[in-house]
């Protein structure tokens, strides 16, 4: 009896630890601070061909994390950040083009270890587009009741009431941990599946005033481990 009720809890579980989504491309992320390897969701293939084709031309390689907010994120992809001395405020740097929302909800939120695009604010960019570089890891924190409810108080004034979190939403947000009150706004389009740890310690270090480590958190190298089928063919 208690194995079928420990097999029962276990597949419970599971609805709230798994991605559903479809990923057929990974990309490696060697760091300073160790390995985070990303699977990348074909449900929001704009983003996808987009890192993917940036990750191969080598435009993260050698770039910071250089925006990390304890409980909250960490962020990389500013060109600038290459050669940034100590002390440099960082976060500007960007290409000249941007990528329209592929917005998931329910199924791709901000739960822990998602990754999603970084974008300008609503007040100089209303139709949410997202940046073409730079993106960011969500860590969060594990919320309740009370936490989310001010988090779905956010959602409604952020995005006039179209976004409501789900029951299972709040569950994993309840038990894995996450940033809520980013839904609808951003898109989400992969998932650390490796190296979550790395990104732990990473949200941990001590930072500067505009959020920049004290200490310098590198991607060495950025590579696609795992191309789409239809790439892997051609010339």
């Amino acid at each position: 009896m208690r194995r079928v009720l420990f097999v029962l809890f276990t597949i419970h579980c599971s609805l709230f630890t798994a991605w559903s989504q479809t990923k057929t491309a990974e990309v490696l992320l060697e760091t300073t601070a160790g390995n985070i390897r990303i699977a990348l969701f074909d449900e929001t293939p704009a983003h996808r061909d987009n890192f993917l084709k940036l990750t191969k031309m080598g435009v993260y390689d050698s770039l910071l994390f250089h925006r990390v907010i304890k409980d909250f994120m960490i962020q990389s992809g500013d060109t600038n950040s290459k050669h940034a001395k100590p002390g440099d405020r960082l976060g500007t740097g960007d290409f000249d083009y941007t990528i329209a929302p592929e917005f998931r909800l329910p199924q791709l939120f901000h739960r822990r270890g998602a990754v999603a695009m970084a974008r300008e604010g609503d007040d100089v960019n209303p139709e949410q587009l997202s940046s073409a570089c730079q993106f960011y890891i969500v860590w969060g924190r594990i919320h309740n009741n009370t936490s989310l409810a001010r988090a779905e108080e956010r959602i409604d004034a952020a995005t006039d009431g179209r976004v409501e979190l789900t029951k299972e939403m709040k569950e994993v947000y309840k038990t894995e941990g996450g940033t809520p009150h980013l839904d609808g706004q951003y898109t989400v389009f992969g998932e650390v599946v490796e190296g979550l740890e790395i990104v732990d310690s990473i949200q941990q270090m001590k930072c500067d005033r505009f959020n920049r480590p004290l200490e310098d958190v590198r991607i060495l190298r950025a590579t696609v481990i795992r191309d789409l089928p239809a790439a892997k063919g051609k010339k």
